[in-house]
């Protein structure tokens, strides 16, 4: 009798829960593939970031340091020991005023306490970002100073005690990007930046106060070393695209302020901790995210092109840079063209779009950037202008010079003004301090770039001044 109540009852529940879930069913609409498109759309820019910084990651730790500039195994420095050569193709808008020092950190299962020595007052910046391109910290000589530092990187599920003198950093993440930037003064002071780097140093928390040295790289075969990660996450198919980032946000939570994008995403499928096979999905979903794809990346290059002012001729971002908020669109498109991008208190980059007349500036003609006394880069630290060429890239010159900024010995004028003079030919002797070597021919691509600018150069009311093209 037990036993026949027994189904009896397991019978009614199964009958209940069916009735259950046929009823919310019919209660739930379902959605149309204009709405499913929209909300793809969205869900497209809201995840690209993310993926965008996991492709990089896996890339960039996949072989030992040495093997590629900047690549390094996780957990290790892979600093890059001196400026890039006249042919160097890596990345576009190379910088030539600091030696780059990054790292990749999983702090999944223990924290990683990085150690920075005593620059001397040398600057350097320290930026960390989450796997959602958020700059969360940025030790260096702005923040935390030049003295001996030791910064523990705790994930958001640690609890623990640290060793006496690591500081604490909780990271939004536990996937770390960390963008090391160090002063260096020209090929001669390789020496004493190198020195530098050599000091910085990455210790799991296990391993601290002993002697450690970093895993070696997988050399993982499945990874695609060749394609650049950036067109990787631009041609990837849709299923595989929705299919890795709801992956990775398993292991990368959504921001606490992301709550009405995330309900806009659960309408077509895509659940936070959850899995998605866009086979799967209802045939709407699927329809509008196989055209989404075709017609997002269109967007953020868009975005990209437009996101900032144009003031005297230059594009100035200071505007939420480094830190997106649900500004969903900016991230994007960021991730896009400037991965890694750093608060605008930390550094900011005015791209040159035109000369005074508005015209592009070309390499066959010849320009002078006059300062004002007043008008100089209002910077904490130093400012320099770099010369590219229409893809971003640096062309060989005789001087060998590719910037020019206030470390150089510059000549000003008697009323404390300053010219630059840019043109594919020297000014002549008496000039040539000031001579920013440029192409002979096509379009220039000149960016500044201010390093702890003053607030009125970080929050947009510093302007540079319009480049004048000479009769």
């Amino acid at each position: 009798m037990n036993l026949l109540n027994n189904i009896f009852i397991k019978l009614i529940t199964c009958l209940t829960l069916l009735t259950a879930s046929q009823s919310t069913l019919a209660s739930t609409p379902e959605i149309s593939e204009k709405e499913a498109y929209e909300i793809g759309m969205e869900a497209y820019i809201y995840l690209y970031p993310l993926i965008t910084m996991d492709v990089t990651r896996k890339v960039m730790t996949n072989i030992d340091a040495g093997t590629r500039p900047g690549y390094a195994a996780t957990n290790s420095f892979a600093h890059v020991r001196t400026f890039p050569s006249a042919d160097f193709r890596e990345v576009v808008r190379p910088n030539f005023d600091t030696l780059y020092s990054p790292a990749w950190l999983d702090i999944s299962k223990e924290p990683m306490i990085v150690s920075l020595p005593n620059t001397d007052g040398r600057y350097y910046l320290m930026p960390m970002l989450d796997m959602w391109t958020d700059v969360f910290a940025a030790p260096g000589k702005r923040t935390s100073g030049t003295s001996t530092a030791n910064f523990a990187l705790v994930s958001p599920n640690w609890k623990g005690s640290l060793p006496e003198g690591v500081e604490r950093i909780d990271a939004p993440t536990p996937f770390v990007w960390i963008i090391g930037r160090t002063q260096t003064n020209g090929v001669q002071d390789y020496p004493a930046v190198n020195k530098i780097q050599d000091s910085f140093r990455i210790t799991p928390l296990s391993m601290w106060g002993k002697q450690y040295s970093p895993a070696k790289a997988p050399n993982d075969s499945s990874v695609d070393m060749k394609t650049e990660p950036l067109k990787q996450v631009n041609t990837m198919p849709a299923a595989r695209y929705f299919s890795y980032g709801m992956e990775l946000m398993k292991q990368h939570p959504p921001h606490v302020t992301d709550w009405s994008q995330i309900a806009r995403l659960k309408k077509i499928g895509l659940i936070p901790g959850q899995s998605f096979d866009l086979e799967k999905a209802p045939k709407s979903v699927q329809t509008a995210l196989l055209e989404v794809t075709e017609n997002a990346l269109k967007i953020l290059q868009s975005e990209a092109m437009n996101m900032a002012r144009i003031t005297n001729g230059w594009q100035l971002n200071t505007d939420s840079m480094g830190v997106y908020g649900n500004n969903y669109l900016k991230r994007a498109a960021v991730a896009l063209v400037g991965l890694g991008a750093n608060q605008s208190v930390d550094a900011i980059y005015p791209l040159n779009i035109s000369d005074s007349t508005g015209k592009p500036m070309d390499g066959a003609k010849k320009y002078v950037m006059h300062f004002s006394k007043e008008q100089l880069p209002p910077v904490e630290a130093f400012w320099s202008i770099t010369m590219y060429d229409e893809n971003g890239f640096q062309v060989a010159n005789n001087l060998n010079r590719f910037a020019i900024g206030d470390r150089d010995k510059l000549k000003y004028n008697a009323d404390g003004s300053l010219d630059i003079y840019i043109q594919s030919q020297s000014p002549g002797a008496e000039k040539e301090s000031n001579w920013l070597p440029s192409p002979a021919t096509g379009r220039l691509g000149v960016t500044m770039r201010l390093y702890a600018p003053k607030p009125e150069a970080a929050d947009g009311r510093w302007v540079p001044p319009a480049v004048k093209p000479l009769q």
